[in-house]
């Protein structure tokens, strides 16, 4: 058994590889190993071959019309929730960040929206109470700054989960169903200038003025993002196997 998998659900190949390979510095993992979702379904010993999973974002939205989405985005959706129940059920462990936040929101009963958007950059994020009981979040900063950039988000934390981490633009940053599943809404992952990279590739895809490119990639470079890799770092620490 491999200890961990990173998830691909990005159509974007530089923009997938260059998540991969945050992910794996981040948690420090040279042993990380790779599913792509966008170009093959989950497979079906996939919870015999792996500890856990880390799932990184993807320019689909949950809150598109389903007319609107492709057999790929509609598989995705559905192998995404077939980790989610698993982790939820106890029966791997997993951590879902960004667009995977809207799966696991969803698979719980709760809601999505385009209410609680967060600007391309650095987001200040803050821990709740109960966060200081977790094995992950108990050893963050109470207070840090991560980085953000989505469509969508969640206004309450959805039944069964216990809120971490919050924020006054998009009140749902984090959570925890059980011991084994995690979401966060902010990307953990990426370093400042990885981020930049990928802000390049999406930048004619609406999450911020193409001008304005210069302006926010200095304010990512400039931010200290030292908490959220530690929380991959725990992660990684606690259900590698």
């Amino acid at each position: 058994m491999a200890p961990l998998a990173y998830v691909c659900v990005r159509p974007q190949a530089g923009a997938a590889a260059g998540e991969f390979a945050s992910f794996r510095s981040a948690m420090r993992r040279d042993d990380l190993a790779q599913l792509d979702l966008v170009r093959g379904p989950l497979p079906d010993d996939v919870f015999d071959r792996y500890a856990g999973f880390v799932v990184g974002g993807s320019p689909f939205n949950l809150t598109d019309p389903r007319s609107s989405k492709t057999d790929v985005q509609l598989r995705v959706e559905a192998d995404l929730e077939r980790i989610a129940e698993r982790a939820a059920a106890a029966g791997t462990a997993a951590l879902f960040t960004c667009y995977g936040i809207g799966i696991v929101t969803r698979m719980l009963g709760g809601e999505v929206t385009r209410a609680y958007p967060e600007d391309t950059g650095p987001s200040s994020v803050r821990l709740t109470d109960e966060a200081a009981q977790d094995p992950l979040f108990g050893m963050l900063a109470d207070r840090f700054t991560a980085l953000t950039a989505h469509k969508e988000g969640a206004g309450v934390t959805p039944p069964t989960a216990t809120l971490l981490a919050t924020n006054e633009t998009c009140p749902v940053q984090a959570y925890r169903v059980g011991d084994r599943l995690y979401a966060t809404q902010f990307h953990p992952e990426p370093t400042g200038p990885a981020f930049t990279e990928r802000m390049a590739v999406y930048r004619d895809d609406g999450y911020f003025t193409a001008g304005d490119y210069d302006a926010i990639a200095a304010r990512v470079i400039a931010a200290s993002l030292s908490e959220p890799t530690r929380l991959l770092r725990s992660f990684a620490a606690r259900f590698a196997g």
